[in-house]
């Protein structure tokens, strides 16, 4: 009975510090507001793999990013407004100058590409 408890307790445990360490909140949301009020956009679909991929690194963030959907329910086609855009692939990120780029990018490229900074202003405020 004794080994029964001890192992439910850390498989308990384990999956707690697996739980915590996959919820994530993403990037603070003045990124993801930086992307957008300088006119990045993200083509993609909802069943792309590397889009969903890109999705979770922005977390709860993700509200705030300018996302367009190109996939047709059922995955059967693309919009008409990602066709004439010319989007082949996803995702794919569009910016303020015209030029894109196709593939997950990470946050810190993103921010390196955009000049959006990565950390709060608040969180910077009160480190100093």
């Amino acid at each position: 009975m004794k080994k029964t408890k001890v192992i439910f307790i850390i498989s308990v445990l384990i999956i707690s510090v697996i739980l915590v360490g996959c919820s994530s909140t993403g990037p603070p949301e003045t990124f993801a507001k930086c992307l957008t009020e300088g006119g990045i956009k993200i083509f993609g679909a909802y069943w792309c793999p590397n889009c969903i991929t890109q999705k979770k690194m922005f977390g709860d963030s993700w509200e705030y990013v300018n996302y367009i959907e190109c996939s047709l329910p059922g995955g059967k086609g693309q919009t008409q407004y990602c066709e004439q855009a010319g989007i082949e692939g996803y995702p794919t990120w569009e910016f303020e100058d015209g030029t894109r780029r196709s593939g997950v990018i990470q946050l810190e490229e993103l921010s390196s590409i955009t000049g959006c900074s990565l950390i709060d202003a608040t969180a910077e405020v009160a480190i100093n």
